[in-house]
């Protein structure tokens, strides 16, 4: 089934709603010039009757085809997924440019219908490629190299083998799937359409989120209360979405036998349960070294007795509140991608120029951060939520970092480009990662320096850290959920389990804070994706140490590395770098730099 692309937002995304000089918008003509342009009508209608052609010439019938047969097929296959891919991307990236706008809505729930109407017939595709011989499969990819460019794609197919029910059911799941969507616009149209209010000014999520962060206490902690208070209001409707969405996918995992909540995240993902937990098990026994010992550091500079909710992303008293421009913004990143390699820097240059990415804070846009690939024979957008603050730079840094992967990747044509989670965040935190450097080494005095890597603990704690408590949340509210209903006070207690633990000793918890789930999207969007943040930091701060030990030729083994897209295993692509995701000793790397960070910090107190 074709979803409209889920705005999987930067895990540090800042927020707000004011200009900083002249922001870009997008410009979609390379999609759609508009609703009723005639390309859209002609794409609609070719996919109706490609995906009908499709299922009368292949249904049935693949365990007959030899190598060349097989191939046509799978191209075939792959157009269909373009044109759809392309009709889904323009829909969605209109949605979300504006989600409050009943007709984009219909107009994308439409196109949504349409599309999974035309491609139930496809559906037999997959089961019965898990259905043909190994031998079959591997002698026709032995004698067609083209075909054998694929196998990636049979195994990550041949891999759902062990949970696939019978054809009927599959078809019926497939129909069933924009129902499970009609919930996820329900909570993306509840978020985009809450009303706060601070000091008399109305404001929606991101102009109050970006309260905290405010340099004034009160200020933050008035967004604080008011959050709680309208999160407070709507907590059933939050609870009914998640209860449904669990449940809609403890049925389906099931029937289909899935071990656990989490085995089709981890399938999808192309990653080990045991690297994830490995993961998860490195990040949490850091707890101690990484946010509690960074929080206390930053209590004493608050000059707090005890740390609040609200103080968690407060700036630091020595910290310039100056905003930076748009202008300066894009300098900074062009600039720090262009030291590494001139080739980034050629890359990332039309999202500047040609309207690719959206920028600016406007009523009913969705909120924070994200990168869509739409197709390889176009272009990816990248949509931010700009406020003018460093934090943001370091977000235009993650999303181009996103964007140059995509174009890389599209070479690899619409079935191979595509990474799975835990490799898709490798160049968007690399990206961030040489902003930041490139930042850090233009600091003029100790204060400076001390801002730019406390931000970057922060950010890294938020990426790590609290993902990882987040990853835990989730499997707490999936298990429990398998017990029967939900009520909201049942996860408030799931996630107030997993706070002070991941903050540490020196916070306290304001009454509402226990709400604060709520608004977070990838629970509803994406279970489990929050782990492929961790996943990639960690494998980014691995991979930068490799960098700056100077090791030989590490450019062109990197852009080798996001050309692959995902047409290679996380130990494939690792190992020209030396480095080894299943080992656990590789996470306590990633993590050494972390702590390496917070160790200089503490330095300058003495």
């Amino acid at each position: 089934m074709f979803h409209l692309p889920f705005p999987v937002q930067d895990a540090n995304a800042s927020r707000g709603d004011q200009p900083f000089g002249d922001l870009p918008e997008w410009n979609l003509d390379d999609l759609y010039t508009g609703e009723d342009a005639p390309e859209l009508k002609r794409d609609l209608d070719w996919l109706e009757q490609a995906c009908a052609s499709f299922a009368n010439d292949y249904e049935g019938k693949l365990d007959t085809l030899d190598a060349a047969g097989l191939l046509e097929c799978i191209q075939r296959q792959e157009r269909i997924n373009q044109v759809a891919g392309r009709i889904m991307s323009f829909a969605g990236l209109r949605y979300y440019q504006l989600t409050t706008d009943a007709g984009r809505a219909k107009f994308m729930s439409d196109c949504q219908e349409k599309i999974t109407n035309y491609t139930t017939p496809l559906v037999f595709f997959t089961l019965e490629l898990n259905r043909l011989d190994d031998n079959h499969l591997g002698n026709a990819m032995s004698v067609n190299e083209d075909l054998a460019r694929y196998k990636p794609i049979f195994d990550k197919i041949r891999a759902m083998k062990p949970y696939q029910l019978s054809d009927e059911m599959e078809k019926f799941l497939h129909d069933l799937g924009v129902v499970g969507d009609a919930w996820e616009r329900l909570f993306d149209e509840t978020i985009a359409g809450l009303e706060f209010e601070i000091d008399g000014e109305p404001l929606n999520i991101e102009g109050t989120l970006n309260f905290l962060t405010d340099p004034v206490r009160e200020k933050r902690e008035a967004a604080a209360r008011e959050l709680a208070d309208v999160f407070g209001d709507n907590i059933k409707t939050f609870a009914r979405v998640h209860n449904t969405q669990a449940k809609e996918k403890e049925i389906l995992d099931r029937w289909r036998g899935m071990p656990t909540a989490q085995t089709g995240r981890h399938l999808s993902n192309q990653v080990e349960p045991e690297v994830v937990e490995a993961l998860r098990n490195a990040v949490v026994a850091a707890y101690p070294k990484l946010s509690h010992r960074y929080y206390e550091l930053k209590r004493k500079w608050l000059g707090l007795d005890r740390m609040q909710v609200w103080d968690r992303n407060a700036p630091l008293p020595m910290e310039d509140p100056r905003t930076v421009g748009w202008d300066e913004a894009e300098k900074t990143v062009m600039d720090a991608y262009n030291a590494f390699d001139p080739r980034m820097g050629e890359l990332a240059q039309p999202f500047f120029k040609k309207g690719w990415i959206d920028a600016g804070v406007k009523p009913g846009k969705a909120p924070g951060a994200f990168a869509h690939p739409t197709v390889t024979d176009v272009h990816p957008y990248v949509m931010l939520n700009y406020l003018g603050k460093p934090r943001d730079v370091m977000t235009l840094a993650h999303e181009l970092g996103h964007g140059v992967h995509q174009v890389l990747a599209a070479g690899q044509g619409e079935m191979l480009s595509s990474t799975p989670l835990t490799l898709a965040e490798t160049a968007s935190v690399f990206g961030e990662m040489l902003t930041f450097r490139k930042m850090l080494d233009g600091a003029e005095t100790p204060a400076q320096r001390k801002v730019m890597l406390a931000g970057k603990v922060e950010d890294m704690i938020n990426t790590v850290v609290r993902q990882i408590a987040f990853y835990d949340f989730e499997c707490k509210l999936h298990d429990a959920r398998r017990g029967g209903e939900l009520t909201p006070e049942d996860i408030n207690a799931l996630w107030m389990s997993v706070q002070a633990e991941s903050l540490g000793p020196a916070f306290d918890f304001m009454d509402g804070y226990e709400t604060f789930w709520a608004y977070i999207p990838h629970f509803v969007h994406s279970p489990f994706y929050v782990y492929a943040y961790a996943f990639g930091d960690g494998l980014v701060n691995a991979l930068y140490s490799v960098y700056a030990e100077g090791a030989p030729g590490f450019e062109d083994k990197y852009f080798d590395m996001l050309k692959a897209g995902g047409s290679k295993h996380h130990k494939e692509l690792l190992a020209p770098f030396g480095l080894d995701a299943s080992d656990p000793k590789f996470w306590d790397k990633g993590l050494s730099m972390i702590s390496g960070f917070i160790d200089e910090l503490e330095a300058m107190e003495s």
